[in-house]
């Protein structure tokens, strides 16, 4: 990790920092090192994985590798992810890890790494595959926010920071309430994929200190300008993270609209609007269509 982006764990309150206020968000069995490496010079942070932990939500993966979906399973994945940590020393951004596990124990283990490297530990709460939820990870974390928690507070422990993958639109799961569970908890940043309801962003940036990354269809200048109104500390780009000149682009726009929360008088609330196209003016007049996660989940 590059010495200037190098940083401990923040206290409650304080921003977490990557410049530029863009990520590359984690695609199932291709984010890895040499793909970070490729987003650096747009990216200010690249989510590795996801990455199962645990043998539940390993198998779980062996599943989706059945039935054609890439997948990182390494022999060892704690040694994995500390060797792609360290593939990313001297990269010029912040890396962070997107794991998976039915339990505490393998992510407080995955979290000490990531401490050592100065990186972020991503809870997935986010992938939606039967697979995955029937085993007690990923989206299915959404509806229990104790064990939820317990997970965060591990990480947490164990001296990283972290960060929640999140989705808006889950029947009975109420975002902010969520969220403010999982700040108490110990997380630092909640990256949400908000779906078709951009709204939600503001539903929790309005409702915690969380550092908040939008996702979701982030593709230039009106999508980020829309994100950063509702109140989003950073924005993420998914599929077409190995595309440098969507990179470039939504870097310049988080350069012109990001900033930090509160200092823009226009940001808006949690009524806003929900839909638009890209190129267009305004906020609420032009974003993305947005109707499908940004890590390959179906």
């Amino acid at each position: 990790m590059d010495p200037d982006r190098s940083e401990t764990a923040p206290e409650r309150g304080e921003r977490v920092p990557f410049d530029p206020p863009v990520a590359a968000a984690s695609l199932s069995g291709r984010s890895d090192a040499s793909w970070a490496r490729a987003a650096a010079p747009h990216v200010g942070c690249a989510v590795l994985g996801g990455i199962a932990i645990d043998p539940a939500s390993r198998a779980a993966a062996r599943d989706l590798v059945d039935r054609g979906r890439e997948e990182f399973l390494p022999s060892d994945p704690i040694a994995f992810v500390d060797a792609q940590l360290e593939a990313l020393a001297d990269a010029p951004l912040r890396p962070a890890v997107n794991v998976r596990s039915t339990t505490a124990a393998p992510i407080e283990r995955v979290a000490g790494v990531c401490a050592a490297h100065g990186a972020i530990l991503e809870v997935n709460a986010h992938c939606r595959q039967p697979e995955l939820c029937a085993v007690g990870c990923g989206e299915s974390l959404l509806a229990d926010s104790d064990r939820l928690s317990e997970y965060v507070a591990a990480a947490a422990d164990a001296g990283a920071t972290v960060s929640v993958k999140a989705r808006a639109e889950v029947p009975g799961v109420d975002l902010p309430t969520l969220a403010r569970s999982v700040e108490d908890a110990g997380a630092r940043i909640l990256h949400l994929d908000a779906m078709d309801t951009e709204r939600a962003v503001a539903d929790v940036a309005t409702a915690t200190d969380l550092f908040v990354i939008a996702n979701n269809e982030v593709r230039g200048r009106e999508s980020v300008r829309e994100y950063a109104a509702y109140g989003a500390d950073a924005v993420s780009v998914g599929r077409p993270s190995d595309e440098p000149a969507v990179l470039e682009r939504v870097a310049r726009a988080a350069a012109e609209f990001v900033s930090e929360p509160g200092s823009d008088p226009d940001r808006q609330t949690g009524s806003g609007s929900e839909t638009g196209t890209e190129g267009e003016t305004g906020v609420g007049s032009g974003a993305d269509t947005r109707s499908k996660p940004e890590d390959a989940s179906p």
